[in-house]
């Protein structure tokens, strides 16, 4: 009986209706049953197992999926709620909502492929470092590549700055222009109420190689068990797929000013799920 990572993954279970979109999914894989950038089908269908379960736990609610384009796409999206879940929710709805299923490429951050376990799931379930040579093979391959340009700096807000998005890096923008990519803006709301954060003990963070280390109100009530996220609802919008033109080597203060452009339309996209929600629940 093995006992290896793909052993306990396998052992998870997959609903019908994910064995049905991975089913529909095109596949160019090597003889070992991988594509060219690690992913693995009967490895995957099991992580995204988990955020299939993760999607059913928050009661995922999801519109303008369709504007989803055939064809290789950015997916620039918020970042929050201190874990990667809101990632995984939205790998989930791309697969399962749309149409056709889309296996998204989710860009990580350089620390993923150094913590166990975590760089084998990922990576078989399709994540790449974020490297621009990675991602633009990816492109050039009709890939759709989710992409949170707040990085960890969105993840790991506090809860009184929930819902105002950090300053949004320039690669993204940067790689669109190079390979004339559309992007689709997401807003996720519901994530940061999850798992809310008063405090990050950024010292603590800075000796164990952490981005943060969260620090949950209810922490010294309820120990470990606070990191353990709320069963809020979770709203993701899809918005109208935008294009820019320009040159991708161009002067950082004119890609600022088109990053600036995406992120205030994902700001006003979060803004009216805000109003509009009747509750975080």
């Amino acid at each position: 009986m093995g006992f290896g990572f793909d052993d306990i993954l396998r052992r998870l279970p997959v609903r019908p209706e994910l064995e049905r979109a991975f089913s529909a999914l095109p596949h160019e894989l090597n003889e070992l049953g991988y594509d060219d950038w690690g992913f693995h089908p009967q490895t995957a269908k099991h992580g995204y197992a988990i955020g299939h379960l993760l999607y059913r736990y928050f009661r995922t609610r999801t519109t303008g999926i369709e504007n989803i384009p055939e064809g290789r796409v950015l997916l620039i999206a918020n970042h929050s709620g201190q874990l990667p879940l809101d990632g995984m929710v939205i790998a989930a709805a791309c697969l399962l909502e749309g149409q056709p299923p889309r296996a998204i490429r989710a860009m990580v951050e350089r620390m993923v492929p150094t913590v166990p376990y975590l760089n084998e799931l990922f990576s078989r379930s399709g994540a790449v470092v974020g490297d621009p040579t990675n991602c633009r093979n990816l492109l050039s391959a009709g890939n759709a590549i989710l992409v949170f340009p707040e990085g960890a700096r969105g993840c790991g807000k506090l809860f009184k700055d929930r819902y105002h998005l950090t300053r949004f890096g320039r690669g993204f923008m940067r790689l669109a222009l190079q390979t004339d990519t559309p992007i689709v803006p997401i807003s996720v709301v519901g994530a940061e109420e999850s798992i809310p954060s008063v405090m990050n003990l950024s010292r603590l963070a800075a000796l164990v190689g952490a981005p943060y280390v969260p620090i949950p109100p209810h922490l010294p009530l309820l120990g470990p068990l606070a990191y353990l996220p709320l069963p809020t609802r979770f709203y993701l919008d899809f918005g109208e797929p935008l294009r820019f033109e320009g040159r991708d080597d161009d002067e950082d203060e004119i890609i600022d000013a088109k990053v600036g452009e995406v992120s205030t339309r994902i700001q006003a996209m979060i803004d009216a799920r805000l109003a509009s929600r009747p509750s975080v629940f």
